[in-house]
């Protein structure tokens, strides 16, 4: 292993103050810290009795230090075709003035402000404005419908909710004011006002008291400045699943975010101020927050901003196109991307015409990537690949090939090695640390570092209780894993997705690396289903790529012999079904655990994150009659 990302690392763990105290340092603190760690908490608090701001972080020093009229956000559109470039001198004076609307209605520092809108420029001027003032912000996906929409607004009680008349989607528009009324009239709570983004797919109408124009009633306002906040102080509440069914209020520090976020720049992905950067997400996700917003600005990277799909908005050059046109030289998106590109085009033949010189790396995250979508963006692209590994709970990479200290080989199937300042350890049933090649829990030492949630909102016991009781002395990921002989990680899915067969503990993650190697599949989960004789047993779901015209109980009977062959006849892998489409979350994720209890009998809820409900509508009559078929 490379002797310069093994110093970064063991220092990071052996001197924290030391180090993290170092990469404070490329931040304008408008009051030092008195101590770089403070263990009081379980987890760590950093860079207690600090001051600074994240906007200022974001946009204000890059204008003071000269370097205002460098392009910052690039807001590229395939629902609209508008394609709008913003300086950094535009983009603060943008922030500045709808701070100083939210000031005006007497938004004050804590104070909390949702924000449920699309992925257009004023939801980042929106996050921003918010951070300029120290109000907490709470980014609600565009896509989520009134239950998930009330649940956020009760939990956290904003004062103001900043929104869109509408969302785009391929082929259909989606109006917000509708299920934001329905989601207001489950609860109780009421902000004193909803300003609302006019759209030109559908104008909304506005009551003109609490319903108010962005345009009008923005436009104009006193610009506000930045308010120096501690940098224990929240800057933003995110919301991620919870196993109860109430979503968990993941709560991210000022300070110690933006440290993480300077840090992972140039540590993990080894790009430079005035480099192009684009995570292809969404802002109602963590990647979005940390690696459309924070990351790139504080970095002073130009950030795009990309409004559409990988294939559909018009094919699967989208991607090819966005990344040509802008010149990105790092790019960040979900496997689920790829595979729905190689899916619709496995030959490559529309990057041709595409001029990706400028693009050097491709990172992929947010579920397991596997091997052979991996192998193939390579191949294709002529350019390293690297799948790495973090949580919103982390809010950057918990292990990544580290570019900015060394590029060290690409294992796929392993997401690499730990990151510093992350202790990765692989523990047993009992919390005892297995050695190199064995399969237990993935658990983070504490304290965590710079960057990592600060909690829960108004909820300790659920913070203590979700991730630290498990394993004392740990935060416990949720997910199973392997460290290897040389210090690669490999994860193995979530713990819960462990398959139970006669006493015998399988990951479903091994087995579906094993299908998607299949030449024929584009995309693959497996899930468990119940079994009289040996309690569960693995059930395969596949998507063939488009064109393959073999039948596909063929398919299915090699796919069922190369498990037994790699894996043994201990998978009792013995069924497979080919489907037309995966049921997934908006982010990407396959809704394996859904899956899983339609097939043991029962009928659990839609969940309101799902991208296709009819595809999980295709998939449970496939679930129902499963005994049939196999």
């Amino acid at each position: 292993m490379d002797e310069r990302y093994q110093a970064a690392w063991r220092r990071s763990l052996e001197d924290p103050e030391g180090y993290w105290g170092e990469q404070a340092g490329a931040l304008e603190w408008t009051r030092p810290f008195e101590r770089v760690l403070d263990t009081g908490r379980p987890s760590g608090q950093w860079f207690v009795g600090g001051e600074l701001n994240a906007c200022h972080e974001a946009l204000d020093r890059h204008v003071a230090a000269g370097r205002g009229e460098a392009l910052a956000l690039v807001y590229d559109s395939a629902m609209t075709g508008e394609i709008q470039r913003y300086s950094y001198a535009e983009l603060t004076r943008r922030v500045a003035e709808l701070a100083g609307w939210l000031a005006a209605r007497g938004v004050t520092p804590g104070d909390r402000v949702l924000i449920y809108m699309p992925l257009v420029p004023e939801a980042v001027m929106a996050m921003l404005a918010c951070a300029r003032l120290g109000a907490v912000h709470v980014v609600v996906f565009g896509g989520f419908g009134a239950a998930e929409l009330a649940s956020r607004i009760e939990d956290t009680q904003p004062r103001l909710i900043l929104t869109a008349s509408c969302g785009l989607e391929p082929g259909r528009v989606i109006e917000y004011l509708p299920m934001l009324e329905q989601a207001l009239g489950r609860i109780t709570h009421r902000p004193d006002a909803c300003l609302v983004l006019q759209r030109e797919a559908h104008r909304a109408r506005l009551d003109g008291r609490h319903q108010l124009d962005w345009q009008t009633s923005v436009t104009g306002s006193t610009p506000a400045a930045c308010q120096a906040m501690p940098a224990t102080a929240p800057l933003y509440v995110l919301h991620t699943s919870g196993t109860t069914g109430r979503p968990k209020g993941i709560v991210r520090d000022t300070g110690g975010h933006l440290v993480a976020l300077r840090h992972s720049m140039s540590t993990v992905y080894d790009i430079q101020p005035g480099e192009v950067f684009w995570a292809a997400s969404d802002i109602g996700w963590v990647v979005g927050h940390s690696y459309i917003v924070y990351g790139p600005l504080a970095h002073g990277c130009t950030t795009v901003l990309y409004e559409g799909k990988p294939v559909g908005t018009p094919d699967a050059a989208a991607f090819w196109r966005v990344a040509a046109e802008h010149r990105v030289n790092v790019m960040f998106t979900a496997p689920t991307a790829i595979r729905a590109v190689r899916r619709e085009d496995p030959e490559a033949e529309k990057l041709a015409g595409h001029d990706l010189s400028a693009l050097r790396t491709l990172f992929l995250a947010g579920e397991r990537a596997d091997p052979e979508t991996l192998v193939w963006a390579q191949r294709k692209l002529g350019i390293p690949v690297i799948d790495h590994w973090w949580q919103t709970e982390t809010g950057s990479a918990i292990a990544a090939n580290c570019l900015g200290l060394a590029e060290m080989p690409v294992k796929p199937g392993s997401v690499s090695v730990p990151v510093p300042g992350f202790d990765v350890r692989i523990l047993d049933d009992q919390g005892e640390p297995l050695p190199p090649g064995e399969q237990g829990a993935v658990a983070l030492r504490l304290p965590l570092p710079p960057g990592c949630l600060a909690g829960l909102w108004n909820d300790d016991a659920g913070f203590a209780r979700s991730y630290l009781e498990r394993y004392p002395g740990h935060y416990f990921t949720g997910d199973g894993g392997v460290l290897d002989t040389d210090g690669y990680l490999h994860v193995l899915g979530r713990v819960d997705d462990v398959i139970n067969v006669a006493g015998h503990r399988l990951s479903t993650g091994e087995i579906e690396q094993v299908l998607a190697a299949h030449r024929d599949i584009a995309e693959c989960a497996v899930i468990a289903v119940p079994d009289a004789l040996k309690g569960q047993l693995p059930l395969g779901l596949v998507v063939l790529k488009a064109g393959v015209a073999r039948p596909a109980e063929d398919i299915a009977a090699e796919l069922v012999a190369k498990v037994r062959e790699d894996i043994g006849a201990i998978a009792c892998f013995r069924r497979c079904l080919v489907v037309e489409r995966l049921p997934k979350t908006r982010s990407g994720k396959i809704l394996r655990g859904t899956m899983s209890r339609i097939a043991a009998g029962e009928t659990p809820a839609v969940p309101a994150t799902i991208e296709d409900p009819d595809a999980l509508s295709a998939i449970r009559t496939r679930l129902n009659n499963v005994g049939e078929e196999v």
